[in-house]
């Protein structure tokens, strides 16, 4: 009789260290490993910032101003990738656009943050509902700087969104999205 061990199954392409791979070699991005062994993350600073607002003031942001720089989708949150150093930017800014001091569900992550790594375009994902996923991916093989949100479209390149507008829109749209929160919850416990 004989007796053969069960191999274990071929990894998927979707494993950290191949998602890793992706990135560091199809985007020239650096990735870590999240805390004891976690998933990819993304370092933030380097070739882009994140811009992350609710996903329902994403979705109107990119109907107002469109835009061609990728785009991720973490459950209820939208991350839209902007220019290197733009994450300082962030309070002047909102100070300058008269926002300063308003809660707003606007968060900018940079120099020395990190994001979930999206599984990369046309790979299969882990299916979970909070699993994070390009929205609009970045392109391999072209640099995605250009097309990334800056102070200056000079400096983001042609097409490239404003940050000032961007940063306008996002704003306009987080306070919408929590003032029609507060309306439903009101509505709700006068009911």
């Amino acid at each position: 009789m004989a007796f053969t061990l069960p191999l274990p199954a071929p990894r998927s392409p979707s494993d950290g260290e191949g998602v890793a791979r992706w990135y560091a070699h199809e985007l020239g991005w650096a990735t870590a490993r999240g805390n004891a062994g976690g998933p990819v993350e993304l370092l933030t600073g380097l070739r882009f910032d994140v811009l992350e607002l609710p996903a329902a003031a994403g979705f109107a942001v990119l109907g107002r101003l469109g835009g061609r720089g990728p785009v991720a989708l973490a459950g209820s949150r939208m991350r839209l990738l902007v220019a290197a150093g733009s994450a300082d930017e962030l309070p002047g800014l909102l100070d300058w656009l008269d926002w300063g001091g308003i809660a707003l569900d606007l968060v900018a992550l940079g120099a020395g943050d990190r994001m979930a790594a999206p599984v990369p375009p046309g790979w299969s994902g882990s299916g979970s509902p909070d699993a994070v996923s390009w929205l609009r991916p970045p392109e391999p093989g072209r640099e995605v700087e250009p097309t990334l949100a800056a102070v200056s479209a000079v400096a983001g390149g042609a097409g490239a969104p404003c940050l000032v507008r961007l940063v306008d829109a996002a704003a306009s749209e987080c306070h919408r999205v929590r003032l029609l929160g507060a309306y439903r919850t009101q509505r709700l416990a006068s009911s």
